[in-house]
């Protein structure tokens, strides 16, 4: 799926949950938490630390084989919630590529899925450090 696909597919899914209830959304990003793989006690580390979030936040990347080729991520929190954001932008991030992931927007995306205004602006700065974090990471791969 295209990342342009992935963030469309989102967007109907937020919309529905809208329709729902804001407490359908937040069920939604904590599911999507509770789907990453665990993270191996070896990586939670200062290194894989990102700065900038209220909660503690690890993030990890590894550069596929295949051409051409894909950054995986993973990622976790010691926040529930964070655990969610983490999960949704990897949903969108992961295994595409360097160039994919540099040519999206992601702070617009997050905006236009709702979710902006839903959660506390620590959240949201927290949000930011991982997205640039993540910008970071594909542009050195680039």
């Amino acid at each position: 799926m295209q990342i342009e696909d992935e963030i469309k597919e989102l967007a109907e899914t937020f919309g529905m949950l809208a329709e729902m209830g804001e407490d359908a959304k937040y069920e939604y990003i904590i599911d999507l938490g509770k789907k990453l793989p665990p993270m191996p006690e070896a990586e939670i580390t200062e290194a894989n630390k990102v700065r900038g979030c209220i909660s503690q936040v690890w993030l990890t990347h590894q550069l596929s084989t295949d051409q051409p080729p894909r950054l995986q991520f993973n990622g976790t929190s010691d926040s529930t919630l964070v655990k969610g954001l983490i999960g949704l932008l990897l949903k969108i991030v992961s295994n595409r590529t360097p160039q994919e992931i540099l040519s999206v927007d992601l702070r617009a995306t997050f905006a236009k899925l709702g979710i902006e205004n839903q959660i506390s602006p620590n959240r949201r700065n927290g949000f930011v450090s991982m997205v640039e974090r993540i910008k970071q990471l594909a542009a050195a791969q680039a």
